[in-house]
């Protein structure tokens, strides 16, 4: 029976019809958008389409569609695809149905085709074998579970950051993997997911199947049926350890970075305040400032050629001393020592007050004077840098009548560190042997933040008021010390080393104690530790943050460099005026 043309125009599918030779004789509106154009009835052979071609993009010769075959063999054919080109170029891929229609008598009178536009099938099956590519080829965990928490999909990338196979995880609770003291958080997200609601990088911490903890960065969304009802979510989670450490070293760098800029500062501050505590007149103190500044300026540029990591004896030497028109009056000799960065800086300020000594009144302020430098690393306790200063051809030397800065920046210096430095005016020149001990491990962070309020209204310090003092940056502990003794306070140390601050700590009577958060690059947990354990109200004076100072100590007050002495003498009196041993909290006031 052959359909009514009234039937087949009302259908929303591609649908026409031939005679017996396979010319059009009908196609309803749906062919006519499907090909493109609306082919002559009667003319056009076998079927309206421009041109065809085969799935595999061959070109299909017009006697070899599907039409045609039917026509030919007189039976319906079935299973195929072809693809079909517009007039403006655009192919459509489609699966015909091609039937062959007889009389009364049984023979061919005719056919009906039914086109099935296929291209949305195919982008769909596609599609989802490359969103399936993507799911089993990320690196990000891509989970699915139901809105009560179990597992119902898991993917490679979730074994490869868990450990848990897909097997040992579909089924199974996703709380599996979660912290006991997160599973509230979980509880969490279902009920925004419950709400409809997308979770969108969400940092927190899971647990792989070692027991090992990963910080990880979940999106979660809901999953929806057909019917718009949610069903379940989608999870991917991102291991993001690497990203953590990268942000903790970021951290620790600049925390690093803003103690050595804060150090600086400090040391400059005292040596501006010492040297004009010692200036004769303010052309003497911007001869001796600029000096000393530009001594600690070359060290500087050692360490930068080094990466900050130090910088060698002998470049320090030729720096600080071997310098200008009488460098062939100078010798120096020794073996190669690398020294770290805080020891190069204070050998390099030593050396320049030696030499400007020795220019002043010393062998390089007469025609006949030599120098001599020389140094060499000995075993005793651990190594240590031996280093010798012999001037020469320097008749009737006295020593002084007083000590002057650089001979106190010499014995504190050395001494800081747990050295030793001798001085002798010999009948011939000065001759002078420091004895530094060498750190095998470079300095390490420890941290910081608040700054004492400026306090000008201050009551004198009540006599026998004993303040600890331990910093291992020589410089700034002479500024400290002097600045609390002239404000009437007896100053214990300074203790620059642990092994000096346990026995001061351990051995002698203070009311409150100062530490610098961090000695030589060791945390100072023990020293403030027995601090507590003797009541002893203590303060953090340091150019670190907060989170660098021992852990358990976060919350004692702190003193950030540089600061001044009015800052510092406000910031002893919260320490004395606390009981129990903790300071009580100063506000900011220095910047």
């Amino acid at each position: 029976m052959i359909p009514s043309q009234e039937l087949l125009e009302a259908l929303p599918v591609p649908v026409y019809m031939t005679d017996a030779e396979g010319f059009l004789t009908f196609y309803n509106e749906a062919a006519a958008e499907f090909w493109g154009y609306r082919p002559e009835l009667g003319t056009s052979q076998w079927c309206g389409s421009l041109r065809l071609y085969w799935p595999d993009g061959r070109p299909m010769a017009h006697g070899e569609c599907l039409m045609a075959v039917a026509l030919r063999e007189g039976r319906p054919v079935r299973g195929a695809e072809a693809v079909a080109e517009r007039p403006d170029g655009v192919k459509v891929p489609f699966v015909p149905y091609p039937t062959p229609l007889r009389d009364a008598a049984g023979h061919v009178a005719g056919a009906i085709n039914l086109l099935i536009d296929s291209g949305d099938r195919k982008t769909a099956e596609i599609e989802s074998a490359r969103l399936a590519a993507i799911v089993s080829s990320s690196e990000d965990a891509i989970i699915s579970k139901t809105l009560d928490g179990v597992v119902t999909y898991w993917n490679a990338g979730a074994t490869r950051i868990f450990g848990y196979e897909p097997e040992e995880m579909v089924g199974e609770p996703i709380t599996r993997i979660i912290p006991p003291e997160l599973h509230g958080e979980e509880e969490a997200i279902l009920a925004q997911l419950r709400r409809g609601e997308r979770i969108e990088h969400f940092d927190t911490v899971r647990v792989g199947k070692d027991g090992g903890r990963i910080d990880v960065s979940l999106t979660v969304s809901p999953m929806h049926d057909r019917a718009g009802n949610i069903i379940g979510a989608s999870k991917i989670a991102r291991d993001i350890t690497t990203r953590k450490e990268s942000e903790q070293l970021q951290r620790l760098l600049f925390d690093e970075l803003n103690h050595r800029v804060k150090n600086s500062l400090a040391m400059i501050q005292a040596i501006a305040s010492q040297s004009l505590r010692r200036a004769q007149s303010p052309e003497h103190f911007v001869a001796s400032f600029s000096g000393r500044i530009s001594a600690l300026a070359k060290a500087h540029d050692l360490l930068v050629e080094q990466n900050l990591k130090g910088a060698e004896v002998a470049e320090i030497v030729r720096e600080q001393v071997a310098l200008g028109a009488e460098g062939n009056r100078i010798r120096s000799a020794g073996p190669k020592v690398m020294l770290d960065a805080r020891t190069a800086v204070q050998l390099a300020l030593l050396l320049h007050e030696l030499a400007t000594n020795a220019r002043k009144h010393g062998a390089l302020s007469v025609p006949a004077g030599q120098l001599s430098v020389s140094w060499m690393v000995e075993k005793r306790a651990g190594r240590e840098l031996v280093l010798d200063w012999k001037e020469s051809g320097v008749p009737n030397v006295s020593a002084p009548t007083s000590r002057g800065f650089g001979m106190v920046l010499i014995e504190r210096a050395v001494r800081s560190d747990g050295g030793e430095a001798t001085i002798d005016f010999g009948a011939d020149g000065v001759v002078c042997r420091l004895r530094i001990p060498l750190r095998e491990k470079g300095e390490r962070p420890a941290g910081s933040v608040r700054a004492a309020k400026p306090h000008t209204d201050r009551a004198p310090a009540p006599a026998a008021r004993r303040i600890l003092l331990i910093e291992d940056e020589p410089l700034v502990a002479l500024e400290i010390e002097s600045q609390l003794r002239y404000a009437g306070y007896e100053v214990i140390g300074p203790a620059g080393t642990m092994n000096s601050a346990r026995r001061l700590v351990e051995d002698t009577v203070c009311d409150a104690a100062l530490v610098d958060a961090s000695l030589n690059g060791y945390p100072v947990d023990e020293v403030v530790g027995k601090l507590t354990q003797r009541g002893i109200p203590f303060g953090f004076v340091t150019g670190f943050s907060r989170e660098g100072v021992p852990q358990g100590f976060q919350n004692a007050d702190i003193l950030t460099k540089p600061f001044g002495e009015d800052d510092l003498l406000a910031f002893v009196e919260a320490l004395l005026n606390e009981e129990g041993g903790q300071p009580k909290a100063v506000s900011s006031g220095v910047a």
